[in-house]
């Protein structure tokens, strides 16, 4: 079926796309990252997705059109199409569009997202979604406010259930990063709300890194943890056996 004219034109703002395996949801996947981000969190590696403006006009139908050049290839590979930011959440018609046209083409849909802007996905786009990777970026709200330094845990935690009542499988993100979010009660805190949500299917947790820092030299803006090194193996240890101890499959 060929989408109504109105939704083909409809315009997001698209920063970048890319090719991954293994890291952005099942098989190979066609990656789109929009661009513009309410949260500012002091790990981010990509502070150039941060504001709209810095991506690229796109119509549904133009990003679409780039998608099916990889089609044969993502299915043959078992992956599908990931919409990442950014967050895709502040652009929530125009990532639903790309995600409902990719499961007409049967391509497998993932959403990238921190759930913060969770209220505004509405049910026709929840429909368009096969899997949610959802970065819990900390479980106590202090640490959460501290984190991303303007956001609130209490959406996520929202959403997370959300996606849960409607079945959705879900891939929960935490990053840990020494002095920061690493405190056994805050792990303990997201590993309870990962554990209260049925259909999240594994825990993936993502050791900090400083990888970013060139962008935001580039920038012109100072990058929030440049004296912090990533976390040993001893601490990945102990915070997997958290989520571990909750029943929850760790990666």
């Amino acid at each position: 079926m060929t989408a109504p004219t109105a939704t083909r034109a409809l315009t997001g703002s698209v920063h970048s796309f890319d090719i991954s395996t293994g890291v952005d949801g099942p098989g190979t996947r066609f990656v789109a990252f929009l661009a513009g981000c309410p949260l500012r969190c002091q790990y981010c590696h990509s502070p150039d997705t941060w504001y709209r403006r810095s991506g690229m006009p796109t119509t549904v139908d133009e990003l679409v059109t780039e998608i099916r050049r990889y089609e044969r290839f993502l299915k043959v590979a078992g992956g599908g199409v990931t919409i990442s930011g950014g967050e895709p959440l502040q652009q929530p018609a125009f990532t639903r569009e790309v995600l409902r046209r990719c499961q007409e083409m049967r391509l497998h849909t993932a959403l990238d997202t921190s759930g913060y802007l969770g209220d505004r996905a509405d049910d026709a786009l929840l429909d368009a979604v096969d899997l949610a990777l959802l970065d819990i970026k900390s479980g106590d709200p202090g640490t959460y406010r501290k984190v991303t330094r303007t956001g609130r845990l209490a959406p996520t935690v929202r959403f997370a259930h959300r996606l849960g009542d409607r079945g959705i499988p879900i891939w929960v993100r935490f990053v840990l990063v020494p002095g920061l979010t690493d405190d056994p009660t805050n792990v303990e805190e997201v590993a309870a709300i990962a554990a209260a949500v049925p259909t999240v299917e594994r825990v993936e947790v993502l050791p900090f890194h400083r990888l970013g820092a060139a962008k935001y030299a580039a920038l012109g803006l100072p990058f929030p943890l440049a004296g912090t090194a990533p976390p040993g193996e001893l601490l990945l240890d102990r915070v997997r056996g958290q989520f571990r101890e909750h029943g929850l499959t760790v990666c």
